[in-house]
């Protein structure tokens, strides 16, 4: 499987596994799916009023840890029926608190039956429609006619960081050369290597002061000709 970790500008969003004969058509419409779902998920646990909030907590915590960042630090893929199952569970748990129903303008409702209206939101920037979707991978956009394959050759075990973004903004910033992870650890190192420079120093300026030829008491002794008279008694 190949893997690709999703990034949307900078930020990390998820994990994907896929395989290299899929088309980029396909994989555009896979990502994007569980892209926007997982802001749909996010949506609907900001929206309850504090009484329902107390109500659905522990099933919102739950399904927010389903589709969370995190889950890419932890090795974790997202798929589309993880997506779906968060989503299950806050539409069960809303229909115990409220087994009449919401009313039909609701915005926890519409965003159910997808009827949510994002216009004019800080929420509708960050989703991008399908239609207008692009997917990049070290400087290059995935042209849907192609496949995964064209770009990434046959090795199943590839990973790669795609980013993913709304079609006219232009190509996105490539990744560092090295990551940020990698670029830790080499200041680490560097910090690690200083410290033991700095105690050679120290452990060389101790020998210095107590070398033979740096006592002034011995250099005195030496010029009067009695530095290695021993004295014993008679």
């Amino acid at each position: 499987m190949v893997r690709l970790h999703v990034k949307h500008g900078d930020e990390s969003q998820f994990l994907f596994d896929t395989t290299v004969s899929v088309s980029v058509e396909e994989l555009t419409k896979q990502v994007t799916s569980i892209y926007n779902g997982r802001l749909k998920v996010s949506r609907i646990c900001s929206a309850p009023d504090e009484n329902m909030k107390k109500v659905l907590q522990k099933t919102m915590e739950e399904a927010r840890a389903l589709i969370a960042k995190k889950q890419a630090e932890a090795n974790v893929c997202v798929t589309m029926d993880m997506v779906k199952d968060a989503l299950d569970q806050l539409r069960g748990a809303v229909m115990i608190v409220y087994p009449m129903g919401l009313p039909p303008h609701d915005p926890i409702r519409m965003e159910f039956e997808n009827n949510e209206d994002l216009s004019g939101t800080q929420a509708g920037q960050a989703v991008i429609e399908e239609a207008n979707t692009q997917l990049w991978w070290a400087g290059k956009e995935l042209l849907r006619k192609q496949k995964l394959v064209d770009y990434v050759g046959k090795n199943e075990k590839t990973k790669i960081i795609v980013k993913i973004q709304k079609r006219g903004n232009g190509a996105p910033a490539r990744e560092p050369v090295i990551s940020e992870e990698e670029q830790k650890k080499m200041m680490m190192y560097y910090h690690r290597r200083q410290e033991e420079l700095k105690k050679l120093e120290e452990d060389e300026d101790i020998s210095y002061m107590n070398a033979d030829w740096a006592d002034s008491s011995s250099l005195k002794r030496q010029f009067q000709g009695v530095n290695d008279i021993k004295w014993r008694p008679r």
